[in-house]
């Protein structure tokens, strides 16, 4: 963690910060809003925070994670809280020398109402002692943007397993089986087989559900013939897998499917053949919205090409119309056009690519073929 460290605060020096609050806005039960936390300090619990200063790293947490924090953080110094951050923030900042100094918050993770305690708590110091909290630029987002060789295999390990629960499932499935049912299905295997969990609500949508691309499963028996689309994603080790398919259980009913998933396939493949480093998020959406879009599909291709994953399912880069994130080595996207016909149905194919040396690489290995007996 000293190496991720280093390389924020050099990023605290450039925007002029004597300290670094990093929280979460809310107690992270599930693992899925603290992802900065964990990145700088390895802390899993629920609920704390950090600050960093230019020579030293403190870590705050009540009763229930001082044993937890030490454990998983020794890098940091403890600092043992009580009741709201009112009555405790002024003791820490205080004991990371930081009075009288610049203090940045995340804006995007800080609650009005934890950002009202602190000004309470510095209210407390004299006037001239008083440090002035400002709301700092993403600095630990851009640096989890661009993953380490470490991260870069554990987020394969996840794709991997999510390629083989996949597979299986969807070997399995039968008419009659409900979304519901697909999407249990998935989950069980998945942590039967090591994952931590799915990094998001898995999605299966049989038919016109599928129109939306985030359809959420219902008790429906998934008829023979009509197209499937299945979204899902897993956590290892903390990291995120993401993937989606779109299938039919038994003959094709609907010459249209045909048509509409080789549009479909056709916009996926070339994206990842050029997607390139130098790239902006807005050059890679088009690479295969054009595709859509001369097929005669353009305005049923509604969201971005893709996202960042990693100890988040959605995070930085952004592949879409109006994104200027550019893509650079050592970041994980993922690539996942689509076509939504309201009434009809839709069809979503993703994999997840990492680039290395200027191009994408195909993490994603499940088949995309449409059709299964």
């Amino acid at each position: 963690m000293s190496a991720r460290l280093r390389r924020l605060r050099a990023k605290m020096a450039d925007v002029g910060l004597d300290g670094f609050l990093v929280g979460a806005p809310v107690e992270d039960t599930f693992r899925t809003h603290a992802a900065n936390r964990r990145y700088l300090s390895a802390f899993t619990g629920s609920t704390g925070w950090l600050l960093i200063t230019a020579d030293a790293a403190f870590i705050a947490v009540d009763f229930r994670y001082f044993e937890q924090a030490a454990r998983e953080a020794p890098g940091f110094t403890l600092f043992r809280t009580n009741d709201g951050m009112e009555s405790w923030f002024g003791g820490l900042v205080g004991e990371a020398g930081l009075t009288g100094k610049s203090i940045g918050f995340e804006p995007a993770s800080t609650t009005v109402g934890a950002f009202q305690a602190m000004k309470k708590a510095l209210e407390k110091i004299a006037t001239g002692e008083r440090p002035k909290l400002l709301a700092a630029p993403p600095l630990v987002e851009e640096l989890r943007a661009i993953k380490e060789p470490e991260e870069i295999a554990t987020i394969q390990r996840a794709v991997d397993l999510g390629d083989e629960v996949f597979q299986t499932v969807a070997q399995r499935i039968e008419p009659g089986w409900t979304e519901r049912q697909v999407a249990w299905e998935i989950e069980k295997y998945a942590r039967e087989h090591g994952a931590e969990g799915v990094s998001f609500e898995t999605i299966v949508a049989a038919g016109p559900w599928g129109a939306m691309p985030h359809a959420q499963p219902r008790d429906y028996p998934i008829e023979a013939g009509e197209p499937v689309i299945i979204d899902m994603g897993l956590r290892v080790d903390g990291y995120c897998s993401d993937l989606a398919r779109t299938i039919v259980v038994g003959d094709e009913r609907d010459g249209r499917f045909r048509e509409i998933y080789d549009i479909v396939l056709t916009a996926q493949l070339t994206a990842e053949e050029l997607v390139k480093s130098g790239m902006s998020g807005e050059e890679a959406h088009m690479l295969a919205h054009s595709v859509i879009a001369e097929a005669g599909h353009g305005e049923n291709f509604g969201h971005g090409l893709g996202h960042g994953v990693g100890l988040l399912i959605h995070e930085s880069p952004r592949l879409a119309k109006t994104s200027k994130d550019e893509l650079k080595d050592g970041m994980v996207a993922t690539i996942e056009p689509g076509i939504y016909i309201s009434g009809w149905g839709g069809v979503r194919i993703e994999d997840m690519v990492v680039i290395e040396q200027g191009k994408a690489r195909v993490m994603s290995h499940a088949p995309k073929v449409a059709s299964r007996p």
